[in-house]
Formats: C-alpha cells, sequence, structure tokens
C-alpha cells in the first residue's frame, strides 16, 4: 500500500497538507525528521501513516495520559491496531497491554516517558522490532522551551538501549531556534531532515480586547457563541473558580480545570468537556496539551499569557478540524504585574539549575513576556506579529483579525508623545517614578487624592490631555515603549522611566506616528459556506445521530465524526456507500461502522424535504446574508423589551428539551439568547 491509499483507507483524506507527505517520503527513506507545524497542521498523521507502512512497531512517546487516549481512541476507530502504556491502566490491563506488545499486535504503541526504562520496556525491545521512536511535544526536551520535563530527558537513553538504531521523528508546534537546537542535539537526531510548515492557522480570528469589565465582555461573547464549545483560560486557580462559578450562576454549561483538583475531578471535568457534557471549560494552563477535541469554536484567553509560545499553542486548541474559530484575549495591565510576579517566582522553583543559568532564564522570560504586551497592545496586525515572531514573514494586512477587520488608520500623535514624555520628566523632577495609571491621571487631570498630596496638580502637565480617554493614552504610552521612547521597569510594581531615546520627542521634536484602531468589533467574519452548512437542519440530525453512535461506543462524539465531516456530509448528502466515501474524514473502517446509518438519515431527510436544496456554488453568499438579516432582526425585536416567561412557553421548553432540541435552536424557536433558555432550565429544575 502506498502512502496515499493508507490516508484514504485509513484516516478517509484524498490528500496531505502542506509538509505531510515530504516527512513521510522521509521517514520511509530512512531519514530522521524534525516537523515544526502549527496545532491542527496533522502532525499525528506524518508519523502515523509510515507507521503503518514500516515493518515492525512505532512507539510513539507522548507527555500526557490524556493525549494518548485520544489518539488511539481514534486510531482503533480507524482500523489501526493501537494502544498506550501509562498509569491510567489497570494492573490486568497493564499486563495485557505489554503481552500483546510483545507479540507484536500493535503498529504503534503510545507510551509516557517515565515508562522507558521499565522491565516491560526493555521485554518489549527483546521481543519486536521497533522501527520509529516518535517523540510528540518533542520541545519539552528543552529547559529553555516553555514547556520543559524532566522526564523527556530519558528518551536518548531508551534509545540508545535498543539493539539496533531504528528512525527518530520528532514534533513540535512551537519552537524558537535555540530550542530547535536543543532537540536535535538532546534526542540525537542524525543530520535530520527539518520542516517548518509555517505557522499561520488561516481559519482562526484572533482577537485582543481592553474591556473595563472582563467578565462582562465574556458573558457577551459566550451569548454570541450561543452552544458552541470552547475553552476559557484564567491565569490563576482562584481566577478560574470565580469565573467558573459566575458562568453557572448565569446559566452557562461550564466545568473547571486547574492544578488544585484532585486528579479524579481533573479526570472527571475534563471527561465532561470531551463528551460534551459541559460545553464550556475554564482552566488555567494545567489543561490542553494533547486534548484533541476538534470542535472547540473559541479559546478566550481571559488573562494574558507570559509568552506567544504559551499563548499561540493554547489558541490553537480552537478549530483543529479547519472549522472557523475564534482566539479571543482579554486584556489588562494587571496581567503585565502579575506575569512578572509568576516568573519571578519560577526562579525559586528550579533549584537544579545554576545561579546562572537562572539569571539567563529569568531575562529570557522577562523578554518574552514584553513581547506578550506588545502584542496585546499592538494596533497593527495580529496575524503579522505572531508569524514575525516565529520568524516567518507575513503582510501586515491579514483580513481576519480584530485590527484588520476593524481598520486602523495612521495618526500623527507627536503632540501627545510631547506631552506623555514631559510628564514622565516632570514627575522625576520631583524625585520619583510613577506607573502608567499615575501618569494618564495627571496627563488627565484626576482628583486623586494621592495625586494632590504629591502635589501633581501643580505640575505644567496636569490636565494637558484632559479630551483625550485613558485608553487611547495608554495606547499611546505602549507604543513609545516599544519604540524604546519610554521604558517600564521590571519590579513587582513597574514604572515608567526616561530612556536615551525619550529627548527626541521632547528636545529634537522628531514626528511621532502610529496605527490607532478605530472601533473595534470582537467578532471576526464566518466563513460563509461552513455557516449555511452548520445552520442547516440536516447538520442538526447528523450530530445527534453521532451523539447516540458515539455514546453507545463510550467514545467522544468527535472520535465518530469531526463537525468538519457532517458539514461535508450536508454538503455532498452521500445516499450511499461509495457517496459516504467521498466524505473528507471517513476512511473504510468508519463507512463500514456508520456508512448505513448516516446514508438512511441523509435519505430520510431528503424525502421529508423535498424543496429543500443544497446551496448552490455562488449563492451561499446572497443566503448567508439573508441569514443574517433575519437574526439582526430577530435580536433587535428581542432586545426591544425583556419577555416574561409564560406557563405554556414553560412547557413547551420542557417538550423541546426532552426531546432532544439543542438550546441554540429553542433559542431561535423562542427569539431568546442562549443564555436566556439555559437560565431559565436552571431555574426550572431541568439542567443542573
Amino acid at each position: 500500500m502506498d502512502k496515499l491509499t493508507v490516508l484514504k483507507e485509513y484516516f478517509g483524506h484524498s490528500q496531505f497538507r502542506n509538509g505531510q507527505a515530504d516527512i513521510i517520503d522521509n521517514i520511509l527513506a530512512g531519514r530522521d525528521v524534525l516537523g515544526i507545524m502549527p496545532t491542527g497542521a496533522g502532525k499525528s498523521l506524518c508519523y502515523q501513516v509510515p507507521a503503518l507502512m514500516l515493518r515492525g512497531v512505532t512507539v510513539v512517546v507522548s507527555p500526557l495520559i490524556s493525549l494518548m487516549k485520544d489518539q488511539v481512541s481514534s486510531l482503533v476507530s480507524a482500523g489501526v491496531s493501537a494502544a498506550c502504556i501509562n498509569s491510567s491502566l489497570t494492573p490486568e490491563e497493564y499486563s495485557d497491554t505489554v503481552y500483546r506488545a510483545c507479540r507484536g499486535e500493535y503498529k504503534l504503541l503510545y507510551v509516557a516517558p517515565e515508562r522507558l526504562e521499565t522491565q516491560e520496556m526493555q521485554r518489549l525491545i527483546s521481543s519486536v522490532e521497533i522501527s520509529m521512536v516518535t517523540v510528540d511535544e518533542a520541545h519539552c526536551v528543552s529547559q529553555w522551551g516553555q514547556d520543559f520535563r524532566p522526564s523527556y530527558l530519558h528518551i536518548s537513553g531508551f534509545i540508545n538501549s535498543l539493539p539496533y538504531r531504528p528512525i527518530i521523528s520528532a514534533f513540535t508546534a512551537t519552537a524558537t531556534g535555540d530550542v530547535k537546537e536543543d532537540i536535535i542535539r538532546i534526542l540525537g537526531l542524525d543530520s535530520p531532515f527539518s520542516i517548518t510548515t509555517g505557522f499561520d492557522r488561516k481559519n482562526l480570528y484572533f482577537s485582543v480586547m481592553q474591556p473595563s469589565n472582563k467578565y462582562t465582555a465574556l458573558r457577551q461573547l459566550l451569548d454570541s457563541f450561543g452552544d458552541k464549545c470552547g475553552v476559557i483560560y484564567c491565569i490563576s486557580r482562584k481566577n478560574v473558580e470565580e469565573v467558573c462559578e459566575k458562568l453557572n450562576n448565569d446559566g452557562f454549561s461550564a466545568t473547571r480545570y486547574h492544578a488544585g483538583l484532585t486528579d479524579e475531578e481533573r479526570r472527571q471535568n475534563q471527561d465532561d468537556f470531551i463528551y460534551d457534557r459541559k460545553r464550556i471549560i475554564v482552566a488555567t494552563n494545567a489543561f490542553g496539551m494533547g486534548i484533541d477535541k476538534s470542535d472547540v469554536s473559541f479559546v478566550i484567553h481571559y488573562n494574558m499569557p507570559k509568552n506567544i509560545e504559551s499563548y499561540y499553542q493554547e489558541a490553537g486548541r480552537a478549530g483543529r478540524d479547519g472549522s472557523p474559530a475564534q482566539c479571543i484575549l482579554l486584556y489588562s495591565g494587571g496581567d503585565v504585574r502579575t506575569n512578572n510576579f509568576i516568573i519571578e517566582k519560577s526562579r525559586e522553583e528550579n533549584p537544579d539549575l545554576s545561579d546562572e543559568e537562572k539569571e539567563i532564564m529569568l531575562e529570557r522570560d522577562r523578554q518574552r513576556l514584553k513581547e506578550m504586551t506588545f502584542y496585546s497592545t499592538t494596533t497593527g496586525c495580529l496575524r503579522e506579529y505572531i508569524l514575525g515572531y516565529f520568524g516567518e514573514k507575513a503582510p501586515n494586512y491579514c483580513g481576519n483579525c480584530s485590527s484588520c477587520a476593524n481598520g486602523f488608520e495612521e495618526t500623527d500623535i507627536t503632540i501627545d508623545a510631547q506631552k506623555i514624555v514631559s510628564c514622565v520628566y516632570r514627575v522625576r523632577q520631583k524625585g520619583n517614578y510613577f506607573g502608567k495609571g499615575m501618569i494618564v491621571d495627571i496627563l488627565r487631570g484626576s482628583k486623586n487624592e494621592k495625586l494632590f498630596s504629591l502635589g501633581f496638580d501643580k505640575l505644567s502637565t496636569y490636565g494637558i490631555m484632559s479630551d483625550v480617554s485613558a485608553r487611547r493614552i495608554r495606547s499611546e504610552i505602549d507604543y513609545l515603549i516599544a519604540g524604546g521612547y519610554l521604558a517600564l521597569s521590571e519590579d513587582d510594581y513597574p514604572v515608567l522611566k526616561l530612556t536615551a531615546l525619550s529627548p527626541k520627542i521632547v528636545k529634537e521634536r522628531i514626528p511621532v506616528k502610529m496605527n490607532l484602531p478605530k472601533e473595534k468589533t470582537p467578532l471576526g467574519k464566518k466563513r460563509e459556506d461552513d455557516s449555511f452548512y452548520a445552520e442547516s437542519p440536516l447538520f442538526s440530525e447528523l450530530r445527534s445521530l453521532r451523539g447516540k453512535l458515539a455514546a453507545e461506543a463510550h467514545v467522544p462524539a468527535y472520535i465518530v465524526f469531526s463537525d468538519a465531516a457532517l458539514r461535508d456530509m450536508c454538503r455532498i448528502r452521500p445516499v450511499n456507500t461509495a457517496q459516504f466515501l467521498t466524505v473528507s474524514g471517513v476512511g473504510k473502517r468508519k463507512a463500514e461502522m456508520y456508512g448505513e446509518e448516516f446514508c438512511r438519515l441523509i435519505r430520510e431527510h431528503i424525502a421529508s424535504n423535498p424543496d429543500e436544496e443544497k446551496a448552490p456554488d455562488g449563492e451561499v453568499s446572497s443566503m448567508q446574508k439573508q441569514l443574517d438579516s433575519l437574526r439582526e432582526m430577530a435580536v433587535g425585536q428581542r432586545n426591544q423589551a425583556p419577555k416574561v416567561w409564560t406557563d405554556d412557553e414553560e412547557r413547551q421548553l420542557s417538550e423541546e428539551f426532552s426531546k432532544g432540541m439543542s438550546i441554540a435552536d429553542i433559542a431561535k424557536v423562542h427569539k431568546r439568547t442562549s443564555g436566556a433558555i439555559r437560565s431559565r432550565l436552571r431555574k426550572m429544575g431541568i439542567i443542573a
């Protein structure tokens, strides 16, 4: 079997994505490889396809149990013999898996790095031919990476203990130049074929908001997303608890995840999210690595992460099936202070490093935080900033981020810059430096008592920008910091300082221009064809059938089929096995398992809806506009006045929910928000 046949028969795809074929060809030629590919780019296929074509077994080193279980479930569902060895197995399951592995019954065996030096793995080495060792999340091997795991240092010892050297393949979503060099050196990759496929995820819409009230902004976003599935990242356990509690009180289906919970509760909450019992998970960065849930439609960062690498990896958990998805960051200056504290504290948590190494890592983390802060305050294209950070050139307009979607215009801020720098200088003359908040208050003429007690109301710069919003002044200050005209100290309470370039603003009066955004809207444009099919009645029916089959098999719904596959079914409308095999994501095994039931449902839907037509090419846009117009009218009517629930409406609501209607569909029927429906169901005692 050639690689394309394997791809189609087992995984249901007719062509490879960018870089996949090159990686597979090099592996099949016996060469080590290093693949740097963004989350959702299809890294797993790069080693799974050749694993099925190579003679022996492929050992996949993976960092998390959830990642292994997810991958194995998907492979077994596709007809591939695969298993995992980790601490989640019972003693009986563990013995049986090792026994079958030693008999060569598996083509792929997923192993936690801690298990590589056990007696069972030594038995495996002497029993079967290991043709390839694959290292997933390979950046964990480098102490300069954002997720260093000491257990990954066992991998090279395991490889060296083998009676012959297998092919070594390593994959990661994010890696700077230093981390890439570490991966090659520590894993001992031999003249590897190295490829970076590009970090751009075109289906992701990036947005940064600076709301005055984060929770209010979060509520508005979640209401606009309806019943879509998503992740909300918070910077601390306390934030996770507070946000999750508020969401549940407001009728949202949310659960929580952080390191302070028991192992059992973390597992239960994660499963509730994966199996769609909860639509939202509020979590710290302890959640996510290896979560292959394909229908995550949004990732919201309630707080700014401490580096671009972490942000892009976490945001990349949205839209893994290629569907349009939202990646939204709610930024505030307090996030910078909190992250500075976390970075300083991390120095105490690395006893194995020398003082010199600690200082190097501390300085590197501070610089990463600066880059993350610049991203959060830039008025330029957000996608260009991210790609530029990873060394990838990009146009300064992507059309799919909040800066580009809302537009921005070049504005002369020379006078404002002079006022700001002068204010910092005047405050310094008083013998002090202060943070951005105090400088903004002085410039806007605040009546702050502390300001008066320090005599800052007597400064010549007091109130000279009273007609400018605090948000704009802060944006201009951030721009001056990014340009080196001002500096922000790295203390627990950072203050603004002058730099060697500051005089150029005041004395030389150099012109200063920056892009200032027009009024922002948080949501990106939907891809019209996907939106049309996802909102069709057939899609809801297919999703219900998928849910039923998944429950019977005790697997997450996306293991049966992704949302992207269901939309493709709506587009193709297959009524027999041959047509069903043309659906993206349908391989031979899945066609045998599910084809008859899905085709029967589609035939029945077509027979029951003879006047319903598929969206003809070129006409989706106008149809989408009509749908959008109708939604706008409904929202307008809904917002005119609050509606009281009648007894008849509540009875109807109970019947609709008991029949399996989604909350989004019920909301459309009653012309109310999904949040209002959830809240009413909670008050009626129907949902928890």
